[in-house]
């Protein structure tokens, strides 16, 4: 379907009320910038800006990218036949491989993690996406492979799941704070992804594998 003019403009002024707000924040820090400010330098009214972002914080992890629910969608959507952890690497490699900016994988990713990581907010919204998205994923296991309430499986592997993933993005920072490229970043991940792997036993590498 072809965007619409109406659609395209609402695209083009949620892109710039995010840019403007991403430069500002790396200039002065996340918490010394108000809403207003963000307005004024992106030349529309604060009104504008909660209409397309409902927190300031939305403005550096929008829901729509920093999802609770992108490891359980990433299980749900395998093909029949894979185990969930197979289908979480498999797609982290696809990210890796493509150099996908969700893994951070972009110039400047440094200088952005830095300005998170001097805001107790944005490092407070981290942890609890965290916790959701593995909470998330637990349901989603318990609920493919009809576990028992007292079943310690899907919440194990998930937790196995969740600290890979969550281990990938710090690396990936470690490693950009280093002044490492995109392209060395993404080649390092991958041989760890690999490492990781051999570590992982076979009964969590083998859980939930999808029905035809």
């Amino acid at each position: 379907m072809t965007e619409g003019l109406r659609e395209r403009k609402k695209r083009q002024t949620r892109r710039r009320i995010a840019g403007t707000a991403a430069r500002l924040f790396a200039e002065r820090g996340f918490d010394h910038v108000t809403i207003a400010e963000v307005a004024e330098a992106a030349d529309v009214s604060v009104n504008t800006v909660y209409n397309y972002f409902e927190a300031k914080e939305d403005l550096v992890l929008p829901p729509d990218q920093a999802s609770p629910d992108r490891l359980a969608a990433i299980v749900r959507d395998r093909e029949p036949g894979e185990p969930a952890f197979a289908a979480v690497l498999r797609r982290l490699r696809d990210e890796l491989r493509r150099r996908d900016r969700s893994l951070g994988l972009i110039e400047g990713f440094g200088r952005f993690l830095e300005m998170v990581r001097a805001a107790p907010t944005l490092v407070a919204r981290l942890e609890d996406l965290h916790v959701q998205m593995v909470a998330a994923l637990t349901a989603e296991l318990a609920k493919e492979t009809g576990a028992d309430p007292d079943d310690p499986l899907p919440a194990l592997v998930a937790g196995q799941i969740g600290w890979l993933h969550a281990h990938v993005l710090a690396e990936s920072g470690r490693h950009a704070l280093a002044g490492h490229t995109p392209d060395a970043t993404a080649e390092a991940l991958l041989a760890l992804l690999d490492e990781a792997e051999t570590l992982i036993g076979e009964r969590a590498l083998t859980y939930a594998v999808r029905k035809g």
